[in-house]
């Protein structure tokens, strides 16, 4: 079956890319895998200038996923272009950069070093990052913000495709959706974390320094699945489905609300291979349940009169 996926002028040879802040910037996961073997990888969230991130600690488990308040910890753009991207020139595999910035103009400045680069395949604008105080919160929850820094990437991007990745945290998330595809957006990736808190009855303190943090994992799957639901009804830029996928079952859930994509998360913890086997798991399961082809399965969810 083939497998190959082509929107908002994102080509990969598969569905599966891994999501941003859980997989490094993909050669740290090599020894668990061949990296030619993903559809892409979203690399760790690149600022202007490095970041240190939050206190420790930052991160948790729960139950059912993960909190985390990392803080978009990075070494910053230029270190990235002159010792990481050059490793992953060689590799057949889509390279989508993650950016976050403070201001509208700063996103804009990032777009357009980031877009310069030939292997990046695509650029992902992180306006929903819920861990940081100064920015990524107020954008994602604000329309208005989100078509402002969408316009300022998507006027510096070049030919490169421009995805947003929205928030959960929000009462409207269509309404955000919309924001996006208004100023340019090619592709929509969703969801990111929920907002969450976990604390220690013994000491009296909450688990994670920053207090509040954003959960992943299979907890939150019904909620993107939801989201995803939602948006791709409501407008046609195509969708990329993130949220608490562990099996290829998981994936096509995305696949049949109307995704043309997915990112694996918090899954990449629990099973650093689990990525790199679920093109191929999908494509089994596909054909096990009597599917044509994954372009005749996408979006073909029946919903009762």
């Amino acid at each position: 079956m083939n497998m190959k996926v082509s929107f908002g002028g994102l080509e990969m040879k598969n569905p599966v890319m891994t999501a941003s802040g859980t997989f490094g910037n993909g050669l740290e996961f090599a020894p668990y895998g061949d990296l030619e073997k993903l559809g892409g990888i979203c690399a760790k969230g690149l600022s202007l200038k490095p970041r240190e991130g939050n206190p420790m600690p930052r991160i948790a488990e729960t139950p059912c996923g993960m909190l985390n308040a990392i803080g978009i910890q990075n070494p910053g753009v230029e270190y990235f272009l002159t010792n990481i991207l050059p490793s992953l020139k060689s590799k057949d595999v889509a390279v989508v950069a993650n950016l976050y910035a403070c201001d509208a103009e700063e996103f804009g400045e990032l777009g357009a070093i980031l877009a310069a680069e030939d292997k990046i395949a695509a650029l992902e604008v992180n306006v929903s990052c819920p861990n940081v105080k100064e920015g990524g919160a107020a954008f994602g929850q604000d329309p208005r913000q989100i078509t402002k820094v969408t316009e300022a990437v998507k006027k510096r991007a070049g030919s490169k495709p421009v995805m947003v990745k929205l928030s959960p945290n929000v009462a409207d998330i269509v309404s955000c959706a919309r924001a996006a595809v208004d100023g340019g957006a090619d592709i929509l990736s969703l969801i990111n974390t929920l907002i969450g808190m976990s604390v220690d009855i013994r000491s009296r303190r909450p688990r994670i320094a920053n207090v509040v943090a954003g959960l992943s994992g299979p907890a939150i799957k019904p909620v993107a699945l939801r989201c995803v639901h939602q948006v791709c009804r409501a407008v046609d830029v195509p969708v990329v489905g993130i949220g608490g996928i562990a099996s290829a079952e998981d994936a096509l859930e995305f696949i049949l609300l109307g995704a043309h994509a997915v990112q694996v998360g918090t899954a990449n913890f629990m099973r650093p291979d689990f990525a790199f086997s679920l093109a191929g798991d999908m494509e089994k399961l596909l054909e096990e349940i009597g599917a044509k082809s994954l372009e005749d399965y996408r979006g073909s969810l029946e919903l009762p009169l």
